[in-house]
């Protein structure tokens, strides 16, 4: 059974950074490897938001994190990571992973930014 498994989540000060990873448990790699995985964050009040994916080592952002964001993958280690820099209060939600191929969520980490 495959699984999506975040860590890393937690409590910044404006400026600050974290890197949230998600592992997914019970993937084959050849899978793993040809999958679209992305971060995606919903705050109390809105709607799921896509923040970045990465196609075959290719990433995409949206706009509000770019130049502040980086998603990366190693393949080896089923792992996906997202590096948040210059992080601002209205980065403050739940972050989930998602698999484009399995349609699946992880289980959402907490991120929240004081200012």
């Amino acid at each position: 059974q495959v699984q999506l498994v975040e860590s890393g989540g937690g409590l910044a000060q404006a400026g600050g950074s974290l890197r949230l990873s998600c592992k997914a448990s019970g993937m084959i790699l050849s899978v793993f490897w040809g999958d679209t995985l992305g971060w995606y964050r919903q705050a109390p009040g809105n709607e799921r938001e896509l923040v970045a994916t990465i196609t075959s080592g290719v990433p995409s952002y949206q706009d509000s994190v770019k130049g502040r964001f980086i998603i990366s993958r190693d393949n080896t280690r089923r792992t996906i990571y997202l590096q948040m820099n210059d992080l601002k209060p209205e980065d403050t939600a739940v972050y989930y992973c998602h698999s484009t191929v399995r349609q699946l969520w992880g289980q959402g980490i907490q991120v929240t930014v004081s200012s």
